[in-house]
């Protein structure tokens, strides 16, 4: 499916192409327009799409698994907003002060600040709900919602005093995009993204034990502190790479390991695997409608993901009410 997903991408758009224009594309350098646009532009936007799916997904189903809890996800440990105020501080402030640097120094500027505010609050909220070495996760739920809604004010300040272009590059930024894709993103991000899925997925069965209890995990040799810490970091790393190159895209982490909790069950050696190949899927096709519902324009992904994901959530919570989720 995901395979099918990404050959489908490169022929939808905005500007339509039939499979012989695409084989001639790849095949004949000397195809120009036809053989830009596919290499230079669909091609990676379509590869950071998978990964930025597969990451999100993946951090998502471990979040849940380390909280207990299906409805949570990576908003809990306050990387998205943590990664909002700092994007947000670099588009009103670093805009004004560098404004005679070049555009791409400027929006490069906003993924490296959002990528360290993403960070920074993670590990403000690690800090604030550790004590003596342990991890409360009740603490660290209430320290994330906390940090989460400070940041969110504070990024109300700024987006009141910013100005006309920059509200619209904040709103813009805060919806979600893949438009701006291209090979040396994708190279950047790429071996980061891969490296913390695999390690994430090496604690499946941790995952697994901490699903009965923190004590019962410990019983079965489980570093239940060493887990929560690593995972907390990777996830970190993940969300805050994914938003750095894309912008705030949500319910990815919430949708699709619920999801697919509903076909396969709650075993994670399955469930990290399969949310990285769902995520992909998912986000493909959703970048792919994105360029292909309104052109030649282009509808921000953020705005399909909720508008998929919203429904999702209050379905959740309507079962919750008849029967006890699946953890």
């Amino acid at each position: 499916m995901l395979l099918l997903a990404m050959i489908a991408a490169l022929f939808l758009g905005a500007y339509q192409l039939n499979p012989r224009e695409v084989m001639n594309a790849i095949i004949d350098t000397n195809a120009g327009t036809n053989r830009f646009l596919i290499l230079q532009i669909r091609a990676p936007r379509i590869l950071l799409a998978a990964l930025t799916g597969a990451g999100l997904a993946v951090s998502g189903a471990a979040i849940q698994g380390l909280f207990r809890n299906p409805l949570a996800d990576q908003t809990l440990i306050g990387v998205t907003s943590g990664a909002m105020l700092f994007a947000v501080l670099s588009i009103v402030l670093a805009g004004s002060l560098l404004s005679w640097f070049s555009v791409f120094f400027r929006q490069a500027s906003i993924a490296i600040f959002a990528f360290l505010g993403g960070l920074a609050t993670t590990f403000l909220v690690y800090r604030l709900s550790s004590k003596q070495g342990r991890t409360e996760v009740t603490t660290m739920l209430l320290a994330g919602i906390a940090i989460s809604a400070f940041a969110a004010a504070v990024s109300g300040v700024f987006i009141y005093i910013s100005d006309d272009q920059q509200l619209r590059d904040i709103t813009f930024w805060s919806l979600g995009s893949m438009s701006g894709a291209n090979w040396g993103q994708f190279m950047l991000v790429a071996p980061i993204i891969l490296f913390c899925i695999l390690v994430l997925l090496r604690y499946s069965t941790a995952l697994n034990a901490i699903l009965l209890g923190e004590k019962e995990a410990s019983y079965l040799g489980i570093q239940v502190e060493r887990v929560k810490s690593q995972v907390i970091l990777l996830t970190a790393l993940i969300v805050g790479v994914c938003i750095a190159m894309s912008g705030i895209i949500g319910f990815v982490g919430l949708i699709i390991p619920h999801f697919l909790r509903l076909i396969q069950g709650t075993d994670y050696r399955l469930l990290l695997k399969n949310a990285a190949l769902g995520g992909a899927i998912f986000l493909v096709v959703a970048d792919t409608l994105a360029r292909t519902i309104v052109a030649p324009a282009e509808l921000p992904i953020g705005i399909l993901t909720s508008l998929v994901g919203a429904p999702f959530f209050l379905w959740l919570l309507l079962r919750s009410k008849s029967q006890k989720l699946v953890i």
